[in-house]
């Protein structure tokens, strides 16, 4: 399973999804410091559910972080966050 479909499942399983999008974008990021040469290390991640309502944009990033766990997070080195309801 590829770190980007991972990612998606968890979120889906921890969030009620009106919306999610996980792009691997490890490709533009490649010969960065800090990016492994096998890629599947930045990500952008679009997701709105209702359960985001009433929460500022820390502890909607915290609740994500917490979903993936701290072994997925501990190998990403990029995640960019676009949380809504």
């Amino acid at each position: 399973m590829t770190v980007r479909q991972e990612i998606e499942d968890k979120l889906r399983a921890a969030f009620q999804t009106r919306d999610i999008q996980v792009v691997d974008d490890s490709a533009s990021h490649a010969g960065h410091a800090g990016a492994p040469a096998a890629g599947q290390s930045h990500f952008n991640v679009m997701l709105r559910s209702p359960e985001f309502a009433g929460k500022n944009r820390i502890a909607r990033h915290r609740a994500v972080h917490a979903a993936l766990g701290p072994d997925l997070i501990g190998r990403i080195h990029a995640l960019a966050l676009d949380l809504d309801v």
